[in-house]
């Protein structure tokens, strides 16, 4: 894989910053140019209301009672919603579109879970707004290899060809090698999350992510790329604007948005890095505060005051509640750019 040097890239992304975020476009007409598959957004299709559900789900996690006490410090702009709610994925999926993101991966818990039930709705309005769909599997209960063998064979009858495996190497490395033949069946591709890049290789995988923002910030970048370059792996690192959990599960663990500097610095790091693909934690992680997904304004439900993205690239009120959005459809065209910079990088 041949890369143009350094202080090209470099110019190119200095450059760009000169100026100002792109608006979020309201058509998937007028989405980025070259919109493709290196940008992807781990999306969450597991949040229930009453009205279409019978009761709210994952807004009541840890034991909030919605919708004035929901398991988020921040609140949807679009209020508390259903993913079974085909207005709901229809509006996402055009928000997703407009922010230059031209895959989802979609968290996915195993065969007859909810999340299983409402994959081919959410396949079937990502497609209509020229999305691609990749599917995230997370470590349900009893995951296995052999499980998984199975699980991939069932999710490519969907039309899913690429699988971003969590927490991968839990699992022993000579059963993911022994169980690549049929894995990767029909050209599918098994990214595994983890920075461990020798691991992954020996089990086979075609790449490697991140996810975790906390663990794995943008000063790993260059070294894990670096490494799986040099073993002809995709590198997918995971940039995301902050993290905060508190409510969502009690961690007390902080990454702060610093007003958009935090997600600025980690797609700088991608990008330096010459990551293949750049892989955004989250679209719709609202329990982790890793959504970019619009927030409410700051403001009271009941006893309690939620967050907003008030302050982001000097934005607020109605205009900061997309400001995430916005500032992901600007890096989306940076990264193109210097991709372009690079020729003899081919798309994964």
């Amino acid at each position: 894989m041949i890369r143009q040097a350094m202080p090209r890239l470099l110019l190119c992304v200095v450059a760009a910053l000169a100026f100002p975020a792109a608006t979020v476009s309201a058509s998937p007409a007028n989405a980025p140019p070259h919109l493709d598959a290196r940008v992807v957004a781990f999306y969450y299709p597991w949040y229930g209301t009453p009205a279409v559900d019978g009761q709210y789900e994952h807004w009541s996690q840890d034991g909030h009672t919605p919708p004035d006490d929901i398991a988020s410090s921040y609140y949807p702009a679009r209020g508390l919603y259903s993913s079974s709610d085909k207005l709901v994925l229809a509006a996402q999926m055009n928000e997703i579109r407009g922010a230059g993101i031209g895959e989802i991966a979609v968290s996915w818990w195993g065969q007859g879970t909810p999340e299983d039930q409402r994959l081919p709705a959410v396949i079937a309005a990502a497609h209509a707004d020229g999305i691609q769909v990749a599917v995230h599997l997370e470590p349900y209960a009893g995951r296995t290899v052999d499980s998984t063998v199975a699980d991939v064979a069932y999710l490519r009858t969907l039309g899913i060809k690429t699988f971003y495996v969590y927490q991968a190497l839990e699992l022993p490395v000579a059963d993911w090698r022994a169980a690549m033949p049929a894995l990767q069946q029909g050209g599918a591709v098994l990214m595994a999350q983890t920075a461990l890049v020798g691991a992954a290789a020996a089990a086979g995988f075609n790449g490697v992510y991140t996810y975790d923002i906390l663990t794995y910030g943008g000063d790993k970048f260059a070294r894990l790329c670096n490494e799986a370059h040099a073993r002809h792996l995709l590198c997918a690192p995971s940039v995301g604007p902050g993290y905060l959990a508190r409510r969502g599960d009690g961690d007390p663990r902080v990454k702060p948005r610093r007003n958009g500097r935090t997600y600025d610095h980690m797609w700088a790091a991608a990008i330096h890095a010459h990551a293949d693909i750049v892989t955004i934690t989250s679209y719709n992680e609202w329990h982790e505060g890793t959504q970019i997904e619009p927030a409410a304004p700051p403001a009271r439900h009941g006893a309690y005051r939620y967050l907003s993205y008030n302050g982001a690239w000097g934005l607020y009120g109605v205009p900061a509640e997309t400001a995430f959005l916005q500032r992901t459809a600007y890096w989306a065209n940076v990264y193109r750019m210097a991709l372009e910079l690079q020729p003899n990088r081919s798309a994964p």
